[in-house]
């Protein structure tokens, strides 16, 4: 039986993911309308380092549901997860749209040679291309079809977070603040998993 605060809790963060969208349109709009400059001096870069630095987070926000509901008890957010994976994924996907039109200008030639010339970009298209697949079993049917695969593949999470971080350093160019509270985020939960799998380990092997 599905609790009321499990009922309201998928459309509560449903929406509070949308919030950075909503935030960042009406930075577009005031800054389009000329009544402010919230962009900075490029805004096409803000636009940019915006939807990265959010898929960033909803990828570390994934992370952090299994620790979060083993720590403080609360089963309901599993229910969770996948759709914050997806949200990950949705900015990860709007990151590289937004490059490819306001850096590039859909000039889709010059993509390779900015890969060859600035290898970040590289980092950060292997660790989209690698939540597509992520992205398109992330529904029950999948789950059923693919079995013990759907555990495997989706442990690509892992890395695909690594790759973000790395591709965050690489191309910060002075302060390196962010980059470091997010690495720090995400050794502290990939430590916590390491805890969590020796302790398992050693009930078996007591067993």
């Amino acid at each position: 039986m599905i609790t009321r605060s499990a009922s309201i809790l998928k459309p509560l963060v449903f929406c509070a993911s949308l919030m950075p969208v909503v935030y960042l349109l009406w930075q577009v709009y005031l800054t389009v309308s000329g009544q402010s400059n919230v962009l900075g001096a490029d805004p096409a870069k803000t636009v940019v380092q915006f939807n990265g630095e959010w898929a960033l987070r909803f990828m570390l926000l994934t992370l952090a549901v299994t620790p979060l509901r083993l720590l403080l008890g609360w089963v309901e957010l599993a229910r969770v997860r996948r759709m914050l994976g997806l949200f990950a994924f949705g900015y990860a996907l709007t990151h590289f749209g937004t490059y490819l039109a306001l850096i590039l200008e859909f000039e889709f030639n010059e993509l390779g040679a900015e890969i060859l010339k600035r290898p970040f970009i590289l980092v950060g298209f292997a660790a989209l291309c690698c939540l597509v697949p992520l992205a398109l079993t992330s529904n029950h049917l999948m789950m059923r079809l693919m079995k013990r695969r759907w555990r495997l593949l989706h442990q690509l999470v892992y890395p695909i977070a690594m790759l973000q971080i790395v591709h965050l350093f690489w191309l910060t160019r002075s302060d390196y603040a962010e980059p470091i509270a997010y690495s720090v985020v995400f050794a502290l939960l990939m430590a916590y998993r390491f805890i969590r799998w020796r302790q398992r380990q050693s009930g078996m092997a007591q067993a």
